[in-house]
């Protein structure tokens, strides 16, 4: 792997970490406002916003240690990247039923309306930083516990 290869993967693999173990980290503070929000969808059934809201947040934290830690960053990259699609694809069926939601991202409880179509730009770039990490770490050497 060359230099360059190298401070990249580091770069995309640092800057996924901050990103889920900060989202984690603010929804975490507030499980309530985050099952709101997760309603907001309108795509699952009462009791499952709240299963998503109190699980989601330490799925995200730990994907995110992992990956700042550089342990077991594949399978956080997996974890990670179906999330992002899952998410993408709510976030497509609230664009087609125009709703006007706050997707829950970074700042439940607060009532910031940020734009479907500015969270689903933003979600494509994370997966791209995803895709990008995950081929990087196929260049890498690594020892068999770190994955």
């Amino acid at each position: 792997m060359s230099a360059v290869q190298r401070f990249l993967y580091h770069l995309t693999r640092l800057s996924l970490a901050g990103v889920f173990i900060y989202a984690g980290a603010v929804k975490s503070t507030d499980i309530s406002g985050f099952a709101g929000q997760v309603a907001g969808y309108r795509m699952l059934p009462y009791a499952a916003n709240y299963l998503v809201a109190a699980t989601l947040p330490y799925v995200e934290v730990l994907a995110g240690l992992l990956l700042l830690l550089n342990l077991r960053a594949r399978p956080a990259l997996i974890v990670l990247g179906a999330m992002l699609l899952v998410f993408t694809v709510a976030l497509a069926t609230v664009v087609i039923r125009g709703l006007e939601i706050d997707c829950g991202c970074f700042s439940p409880g607060e009532g910031e309306v940020v734009s479907a179509k500015v969270a689903l730009l933003r979600d494509a770039g994370l997966l791209v930083l995803v895709a990008i990490c995950w081929w990087l770490r196929g260049c890498q050497p690594q020892s068999a516990d770190q994955g």
